[in-house]
């Protein structure tokens, strides 16, 4: 029970935070392996990126992936927060006293993370193809023209078979790990703090709100340039043999990207991150905590 309510606290935030993936993801394929002010600027931030979408694609265009994106929060998120709160409820993350253990908590919700995160592959890959798409004008990155979610897995697996689906799924890794660690450790720690000196005594939402936001900063500075390095290699466009035509693997990736586009290009991205991440952590932990208070209620330990 504890993967399904990760899950759906999840999927619940999904639906909020989706436009702004979509346009964290133009901004980080945009000028891709061109050095600066040598391309087409078509988003110049994340405000006039939504307006540029809106205006050329229609504004249904800032929801493209959501189908992809729910299946990845009900998976990779499930994982994730399921695991460590499997961990904490059986005492594998905290000492005789129940306080968090660092080390602990760091393996437990990085093994959660990279494991939700590589099984979820599929529909991260479709996911970003389809986020990516729009319409000549505006577009940045390359193009993989799907028609939907299932259409798109259907012809990945015809051309390239399951390793085509997982393509890029090792460089999801990194990003999942360090992603998952930050924000559930800087959570777990904010939420401690707070209760240790009564801040918000007897308002648990308050203070799954605060904890949440400490949890969206340290996502935001930690995670996008592992996002960036990953929507690279997930979106590029591949051989006759489902191989990488830009990049030839991670570390192909991070050095041709830092020659090309220099190192401030790993932080591509950040605004829309925090505006998504920011909101993302405090929708989906705090629907998390609200969810887990409901359960205990309705079938009470």
């Amino acid at each position: 029970m504890d993967f399904m309510i990760a899950g759906a606290a999840a999927m619940a935030a999904c639906f909020f935070t989706n436009p702004l993936e979509v346009l964290k993801t133009r901004l980080q394929l945009q000028g891709e392996l061109r050095a600066k002010n040598q391309h087409t600027i078509h988003y110049r931030n994340v405000l006039h990126a939504g307006y540029v979408v809106a205006k050329n694609d229609g504004v249904l265009a800032l929801q493209k992936g959501l189908v992809p994106a729910l299946w990845v929060q009900l998976i990779m998120n499930g994982m994730r927060l399921g695991t460590f709160q499997f961990g904490e409820n059986q005492g594998y993350i905290t000492d005789k006293n129940g306080n968090l253990v660092f080390y602990k908590s760091v393996l437990v919700g990085g093994a959660g993370g990279v494991i939700g995160q590589y099984f979820a592959s599929p529909f991260f890959l479709v996911k970003t193809h389809l986020q990516a798409q729009a319409v000549q004008a505006i577009a940045v990155g390359y193009q993989h023209n799907h028609v939907g979610t299932w259409s798109a897995l259907k012809n990945i697996f015809v051309k390239s078979g399951i390793k085509g689906l997982f393509r890029g799924a090792g460089g999801s890794v990194p990003r999942a790990f360090v992603g998952s660690v930050s924000q559930l450790t800087s959570f777990k720690y904010s939420k401690e703090f707070l209760n240790q000196y009564e801040f918000f005594s007897g308002k648990p939402l308050l203070t799954s709100l605060c904890g949440s936001m400490v949890g969206g900063v340290a996502i935001s500075v930690m995670m996008t340039p592992f996002d960036l390095i990953m929507t690279r290699l997930y979106n590029q466009p591949v051989d006759a043999n489902g191989k990488g035509i830009l990049y030839g693997n991670y570390l192909d990736c991070v050095v041709k990207i830092f020659k090309s586009e220099g190192l401030s290009a790993f932080y591509k991205g950040v605004g829309p991150m925090y505006l998504r991440l920011g909101p993302h952590t405090v929708l989906c932990l705090v629907f998390w905590d609200e969810l887990k208070l409901l359960y205990d209620k309705i079938l009470p330990k």
